[in-house]
């Protein structure tokens, strides 16, 4: 099925304009909730707003937003001021310095959305996504939607362009806010770490061999539920003895690692042969 389109825009680079489609890339699972209840009676309960002051529920065309500027100091504004406020939507992804991809922080990334040509913009998105593609570089630049003013990142991949929407430097916390505390690497502890590495690394990024265990397990307790059966918790799994020394530690998960990749092999060669 062809993806949906969920808006529009125009790639302004030099005097280069390139109407785009813009498209979801991912579809996140939608999240499992439970809704809250009257005991009694099972009904569905209603969320109200109450003001605690006067002591009453207030409805929503007495409700008002305000901006708290010092502690339980509001300044309140109409509807109008808030609209007014809202930065105006310029449909236009306006390309400011082309960067290099490989310097840009992975810490930036925020959401990515894949960007296709509309009427009239097939040759010219071409162009730009070859043009990056052999630079190696990515064209960084401000799009104005939903009221705010979005940091881009666009790039090629597998023949599209990938839009990422990105952090602005100042919504980013200094790594430096975590707290480390002491502690000395050892050269023998080190050596074991990168042969623990090593013994589950892979040469390429494969996401699909994962799935969400948990959402799963979910719903299907969810499913016995609504049959008519009872939840009850699974046992505790073992997770072993509690390893204290670092070493330790490194060694018995090395020689797991190793008990592993044994086990794989022999079933690898009892297919074989039972094959043959």
């Amino acid at each position: 099925m062809p993806a949906r389109s969920i808006g529009t825009a125009t790639i302004s680079f030099g005097l280069v304009s390139v109407p785009i489609h813009i498209y979801s890339s991912s579809e996140s699972s939608a999240g499992i909730s439970f809704n809250l209840l009257h005991k009694k009676c099972g009904t569905r309960l209603k969320q109200q707003y109450i003001c605690p002051k006067d002591e009453e529920v207030v409805p929503r065309d007495q409700m008002v937003k305000g901006y708290e500027f010092a502690k339980d100091q509001y300044a309140v504004f109409t509807p109008e001021e808030i609209k007014a406020l809202d930065e105006k939507a310029t449909n236009t992804i306006d390309i400011l310095e082309f960067v290099p991809l490989d310097q840009v922080d992975r810490r930036y990334l925020d959401k990515s959305y894949y960007l296709g040509p509309d009427k009239g913009g097939d040759r010219a998105y071409r162009l730009l996504g070859k043009a990056l593609e052999e630079t190696g570089r990515a064209a960084l630049g401000q799009y104005a939607a939903r009221g705010r003013q979005h940091l881009v990142l666009l790039r090629p991949l597998d023949g599209v362009l990938l839009m990422e929407q990105l952090h602005y430097a100042e919504e980013l916390k200094p790594a430096t806010e975590v707290p480390l505390g002491e502690g000395e690497v050892k050269a023998a502890e080190l050596k074991l770490a990168k042969q623990l590495i090593e013994q589950a690394a892979t040469d390429e990024f494969h996401p699909d061999r994962y799935k969400d265990e948990v959402r799963n397990r979910v719903l299907e307790a969810i499913q016995k539920k609504v049959e008519g059966h009872e939840i009850t918790a699974e046992p505790a799994q073992d997770a072993g003895g509690k390893i204290i020394d670092l070493m330790e530690a490194l060694k018995a998960s090395l020689a797991r690692g190793a008990d592993d990749e044994s086990d794989e092999g022999d079933k690898k060669r009892g297919k074989k042969r039972q094959a043959s």
